[in-house]
């Protein structure tokens, strides 16, 4: 009686699926799966050396900085006559 068997975890899933229904788990699961990809990211980000992190820094800077409309561009929105 220490142990449970496959038809008591077969009943205790059967009720969480009645109480939660599968498009809460299937979301909950998702968000779970999200979170642990997030960890593991966050990890290989961890262990990068300070050259390698200044690099991606710079790297992303550059991209970020997207060139700007000219200044003798003329606005589309005109006021009307009253």
């Amino acid at each position: 009686m220490g142990s449970f068997s496959i038809w008591h975890w077969l009943i205790v899933l059967l009720i969480v699926v009645m109480v939660f229904g599968t498009k809460k788990l299937r979301n909950m699961g998702g968000d779970l799966g999200g979170a642990v990809k997030g960890f593991k990211d966050g990890m290989k980000d961890g262990g990068q050396s300070a050259d390698e992190k200044a690099a991606a820094a710079a790297a992303a800077s550059q991209v970020s900085h997207a060139p700007t409309a000219d200044k003798t561009t003329i606005d589309v929105e005109a006021k009307q006559k009253s």
